[in-house]
């Protein structure tokens, strides 16, 4: 799957346009260097196509962009653009899965009541969409996991929920790789 997302990426490259935009294959370091740098909007497409949209809409829009293409891919498209969508439904906490890591995340919380957001933009931080699932749900506890190193984004989450009582646990994509053991991890900390 790996060749899909960087032909995807590379397919959609325009030969004319506005605005910077960088690619950056499987760099963790990268995606979390961009996502820390203020004026960048940075996505983590988890599929081809959301790879071509992210490159298009980036192009069209003349942004200062960093896409972040990664050697894993979800099996299906979900979204694209800005703010989190919503995947799953539930009332027993928020996961917030970015990127390809979201197919994992789907199958270590199979069963649990968890709302499950996915995103493929991080940059801008959609702040309302996770406070409208984290109010929603009936304890504010928020799981990150994110293709990157852990707690890229926990900032921006504790900065949304600033006056929402709430926890927070941070997963890499290396978590991800085990998915018995960050089922666990997610039911552990959720119960």
């Amino acid at each position: 799957m790996q060749s899909d997302m960087l032909l995807a990426a590379t397919e959609s490259l325009p030969r004319k346009g506005g605005g910077t935009l960088l690619l950056g294959y499987g760099a963790e370091e990268e995606l979390t260097r961009f996502a820390a740098t203020p004026g960048w909007t940075v996505h983590a497409p988890g599929h081809p196509d959301e790879v071509r949209r992210a490159v298009l809409d980036a192009v069209r829009d003349g942004q200062r962009a960093y896409v972040h293409v990664s050697a894993e891919a979800n099996a299906e498209p979900r979204h694209g653009g800005e703010g989190f969508a919503r995947v799953r439904e539930g009332l027993g906490g928020v996961v917030l899965a970015v990127g390809a890591t979201l197919d994992p995340v789907l199958r270590a919380t199979a069963g649990l009541d968890v709302t499950v957001l996915y995103a493929t933009t991080v940059r801008p931080f959609d702040e309302i969409g996770l406070r409208t699932a984290a109010l929603a749900a009936d304890r504010a506890d928020i799981v990150l996991v994110e293709p990157c190193r852990r707690g890229t984004s926990a900032g921006h989450v504790a900065e949304t929920l600033v006056h929402v009582p709430h926890r927070l646990l941070v997963l890499g994509a290396a978590d991800t790789l085990d998915e018995p053991a960050l089922g666990r991890a997610v039911r552990d900390f959720l119960t």
